[in-house]
C-alpha cells in the first residue's frame, strides 16, 4: 500500500493565465493527460459509507484499477492509503491489487454488486517542482464530473465543473506542500495584494462526484468534538483544536460558495456556523496562548477577528430576516402581505442580499485563501519550545484554567447586567470564550458534569444573545425610511423590555453555574 499525501486547493477560471505565469511552472514542460474515471460503487453506497473510492482510469490505451480508503483531511491536506495497477475494464480484480487481506476480501465480496456511479472526464497538467526539500508533483485539472439520472430529479445527466490544483508529495517533508501552495498562491509577481485565489479543499472528486449522484447540496456543518490526550504537549494540544476549526470553517464556506446567485440566499446557518467557527478558533488562540511563540497568538487572533467581522453584517441580517421579522410581525415569510409590511420585507431583503455579497466577497478574496494557506503552514511547524519547562499535566492544567474562568465570569456577571447593551454583550462573548474552552478540553474532564455546565453556560448565552439580537434590529431598521419599520421598533422595544425585566433570574442562573470537574 502507498500513502498518497496531497493538498487540493481550489480555483477560478479567471486566475488559470497568471497560474500558468508563475515563474515556478513557466519554465517547466507540463505533462497532459485526458484521464477518464469510471467511479463504483453498490446501488446502497456501501463503499462510500466506509469512505473508499473504488475507480477505473483510462489513460490513452491503459487502463488502472485504483482503490482509496478513508484518511484524515484538513486545510485542504489530506492522506490516505491508495492502491493502484493496470487491470482490464471492468475486470474490478481486487485480490491481485489490494494487500491488505481484510479490505481486499471485502471488495472482492462486493465486487458483483458494484455498479458505475458516475464519471470524471479531465484534462491533466502535471509538472514535478523540487521544492522546499521536497519532490512535489503539481496537478491542474479542468474537466467535469457527470452522471445519470439523479434519484429525486428530472430524467438526465447532472453534470459539476472540475477546476483544480492538486501537490502531491513524492517525498520530503509535508510542510513543503503548504509552502509551495503560498508560493503558488502570492501569484506570478510574488504580490500579496495582487494574488490568486487558491482555497484549500477537503472535498475528493469522489465525494463531490457521489453527492452530485444523489442529488444532495452541502448542509452546514457544526464543530466537530476535539480529542485530546492527557499526555498531550500544550502546542500539539492546540494543533489538534485548530485543525478542528479549520475543518468546521472550510465546510461551511464551501457550502457558501456553492450557490453564486446573487438572487439565491445561502442557508443562514452556513455563515453562522462559519463565524463560530472563527470565535472557537480564536478562544482556542487565546486558551494556549501562553504555550505558543510570542506574536503567533496575537497575529492570528486579528486575521480571524477581521474576517469574523466581515461576516457579522451578513449574520445580523440573516437573523432580523428569518428569525425576528417573521416573530413580531406574527405571520410566515409566504403570507401575503399589506402593502408597507411586504415593502418592509423587501427592505430587508435587499440589505441583507447586499451584506451576503459582501461577505462572499470577503471569502472569494485572495487575501483570506492566502490566510489559510499561511496558518496552516504556521500551525504545521509550530515545534515543542527550546527551552522546555517541566510540564504540567494537561488535566491538571486544563481544571485550573477553566477554574479562573468560571470565576472571572461570576466577577463579570455581577457588572455586566447592572450596565447598558455593551456590557451584556462582552458578557455573552465571555460565556462564548468559556463555553468553546470547555467544549477543546472536553476530552480531559467528567462528561456528566460537562455537560450540565455547558447546558447552563449555552442557556445563558442564548439568552443574552437575543437581547443583542434585538439591540442589533433596532439599529438596523433605525436606517430604513419606511413607516412600517417605526412600528416594528416599538415592538423590538417591548420584547427587549421583557428580555431586560428577565435578567435577575440571568444573575442566579450564571451564579449556580455548575463546574465541569469534580
Amino acid at each position: 500500500m502507498a500513502q498518497e499525501t496531497e493538498l487540493k486547493l481550489s480555483l477560478r477560471a479567471r486566475d488559470l493565465p497568471r497560474l500558468l505565469a508563475h515563474p515556478l511552472l513557466r519554465p517547466l514542460a507540463a505533462r497532459r493527460e485526458h484521464l477518464f474515471n469510471t467511479y463504483f460503487d453498490t446501488p446502497t453506497q456501501a463503499l462510500m459509507q466506509r469512505r473508499i473510492a473504488v475507480r477505473e482510469r483510462r489513460v490513452g490505451r491503459r487502463t488502472l484499477l485504483t482503490v482509496k480508503t478513508a484518511g484524515t483531511s484538513v486545510g485542504g491536506l489530506s492522506r490516505r492509503g491508495e492502491w493502484e495497477g493496470p487491470t482490464r475494464a471492468g475486470a474490478l480484480d481486487f485480490a491481485a491489487l489490494v494487500d491488505d487481506p481484510a479490505l481486499a476480501q471485502e471488495l472482492t465480496r462486493l465486487a458483483w454488486q458494484l455498479v458505475p456511479v458516475f464519471r470524471t472526464d479531465f484534462t491533466r497538467r502535471s509538472w514535478l517542482l523540487h521544492h522546499g526539500g521536497a519532490l512535489i508533483e503539481v496537478a491542474l485539472d479542468e474537466g467535469a464530473i457527470t452522471t445519470g439520472h439523479t434519484p429525486g430529479t428530472p430524467q438526465g445527466t447532472q453534470r459539476e465543473p472540475i477546476l483544480e490544483l492538486e501537490l502531491e508529495l513524492q517525498s520530503g517533508p509535508v510542510d513543503a506542500l503548504l509552502d509551495l501552495a503560498h508560493t503558488l498562491a502570492l501569484g506570478p509577481e510574488g504580490d500579496a495584494a495582487r494574488g490568486l485565489w487558491l482555497h484549500p479543499s477537503d472535498r475528493s472528486k469522489a465525494e463531490r462526484g457521489l453527492a452530485l449522484f444523489q442529488g444532495q447540496r452541502l448542509q452546514p456543518v457544526k464543530a466537530g468534538p476535539v480529542l485530546l490526550a492527557p499526555d498531550m504537549p500544550p502546542r500539539a494540544a492546540f494543533r489538534a483544536a485548530a485543525l478542528s476549526c479549520l475543518a468546521h470553517l472550510q465546510a461551511n464556506v464551501a457550502g457558501l460558495l456553492q450557490a453564486r446567485d446573487p438572487q439565491t440566499l445561502p442557508d443562514p446557518e452556513f455563515i453562522h456556523q462559519a463565524r463560530v467557527a472563527l470565535r472557537r478558533l480564536r478562544t482556542g488562540l487565546r486558551l494556549f496562548g501562553p504555550a505558543l511563540p510570542r506574536r503567533f497568538a496575537s497575529h492570528w487572533s486579528a486575521q480571524w477577528k477581521a474576517t469574523a467581522n466581515r461576516l457579522g453584517d451578513a449574520r445580523n441580517w440573516d437573523v432580523l430576516a428569518t428569525e425576528w421579522l417573521p416573530e413580531l410581525l406574527g405571520e410566515a415569510n409566504d403570507a401575503p402581505s399589506d402593502p408597507q409590511t411586504q415593502a418592509l420585507r423587501d427592505w430587508v431583503n435587499a440589505e441583507r442580499r447586499a451584506a451576503h455579497q459582501r461577505a462572499l466577497a470577503t471569502l472569494t478574496d485572495p487575501a483570506h485563501a492566502l490566510n489559510l494557506l499561511a496558518f496552516t503552514r504556521a500551525l504545521l511547524a509550530l515545534a515543542p519550545p527550546k527551552h522546555r519547562r517541566a510540564a504540567r499535566p494537561l488535566p491538571g492544567w486544563a481544571r485550573s484554567t477553566l477554574r479562573q474562568q468560571h470565576a472571572r465570569l461570576r466577577r463579570q456577571a455581577r457588572q455586566a447586567l447592572r450596565q447598558g447593551s455593551e456590557g451584556r454583550h462582552a458578557l455573552r462573548i465571555q460565556l462564548k470564550k468559556l463555553r468553546y474552552a470547555q467544549e477543546f478540553l472536553a476530552s480531559l474532564l467528567p462528561a456528566k458534569r460537562l455537560r450540565r455546565s455547558t447546558a447552563a453556560l449555552t442557556e445563558a448565552q442564548e439568552r443574552l444573545g437575543s437581547l443583542n439580537d434585538l439591540n442589533t434590529a433596532l439599529a438596523l431598521l433605525g436606517s430604513c425610511p419606511l413607516p412600517a419599520a417605526h412600528d416594528l421598533r416599538e415592538k423590538v422595544q417591548a420584547r427587549l423590555g421583557d428580555g431586560l425585566r428577565a435578567l435577575p433570574r440571568l444573575e442566579r442562573t450564571l451564579m449556580n453555574t455548575p463546574t465541569p470537574w469534580g
